[in-house]
């Protein structure tokens, strides 16, 4: 989420990678989209049953305190790694990963907040109607309302015809998170061209941590520090933010646009099967039928988009 994931003329959900190619030059092959894509998959994966676990700590360490160990242990990581250099920026470079780290800190604190109160397969589903509205916005097209239609009938699905079965506080983060996973895509994208490998992401998350610190102090305090909560902590931030963002800020540099955000657009149902396996969350035939109209309306919005 947290994750995933341009041009600002770009569609908003989409970074410019190679769509936006120089005239003349040919597509890459095949082979060459393979591996970004299973970059992609391979960090949706991580996310999503990173955050099932980071559901399974929340009950210790407080959603606030689950997105602090999150991130700054993330950073922590990354900060080591990567050992980031910080001369030679511009004050536009170190602009774009204060609100990269930003970005990140809000939509985790806000996605958290979700997971603490509706099943993870419906706060993704609901978080990824941000980036998909939008995108069709974005579209201009009249095909982009069946799209917004189909995502409208997915939601009305996943609250059982009415809007009583999810908490609504619950339902108003997840959606609060899809806003920022929107900026958070954009950003990552604008920090992978400006900076080198993951120094920018390394920058971004300690930025994100110190953010949240102090939020995570208030309503956790010295629970942070217990040994077993520390080591979920640091299994929540390698599985749900170093791999899968890593992995997307690669990719984002090799990958053509609409795969990614098709790619993008299967995290609900990757989040659905995180939560039936590890926390035993099951889906209902409407609550699958919700999620498949969702993740339909996303491609379609990508792929209008994209063949724009």
């Amino acid at each position: 989420m947290d994750d995933a994931h341009t041009a600002d003329t770009s569609a908003v959900t989409l970074p410019e990678t190679n769509a936006a190619r120089p005239a003349g030059r040919a597509a890459a092959p095949a082979r060459t989209v393979a591996g970004p894509v299973a970059l992609v998959v391979g960090g949706a994966l991580s996310v999503q049953f990173g955050a099932a676990i980071a559901v399974l700590l929340i009950p210790r360490a407080g959603a606030l305190g689950v997105v602090t160990l999150r991130l700054a242990l993330a950073a922590l990581v990354l900060l080591v790694a990567c050992r980031p250099g910080v001369r030679g920026y511009s004050r536009s470079d170190w602009g774009t990963v204060v609100a990269f780290g930003t970005a990140m800190a809000v939509m985790n604190i806000s996605f958290y907040q979700a997971i603490e109160r509706i099943p993870l397969g419906a706060a993704v589903t609901l978080e990824v109607l941000g980036p998909l509205a939008l995108s069709v916005v974005a579209s201009r097209r009249a095909v982009s309302l069946l799209w917004a239609g189909f995502a409208l009938a997915g939601v009305v699905l996943l609250n059982g015809g009415g809007f009583d079965r999810l908490d609504p506080v619950g339902a108003g983060f997840a959606l609060a998170a899809g806003t920022m996973w929107a900026a958070y895509i954009v950003f990552s994208a604008r920090t992978g061209r400006r900076f080198p490998q993951a120094d920018g992401l390394a920058l971004a998350m300690a930025v994100g941590a110190v953010l949240s610190l102090p939020l995570g102090v208030a309503q956790t305090g010295a629970g942070l520090v217990v040994p077993s909560t520390l080591a979920l902590g640091l299994a929540v931030a390698v599985l749900s933010s170093v791999l899968p963002y890593t992995l997307e800020l690669i990719a984002l540099r090799r990958l053509p646009a609409g795969t990614f955000a098709v790619l993008m657009s299967l995290e609900p149902a990757v989040a659905a099967l995180a939560g039936l396996l590890v926390l035993r969350q099951a889906l209902s035939g409407t609550d699958a039928a919700a999620i498949a109209l969702v993740i339909a309306a996303s491609i379609g919005a990508v792929r209008s988009r994209t063949a724009r």
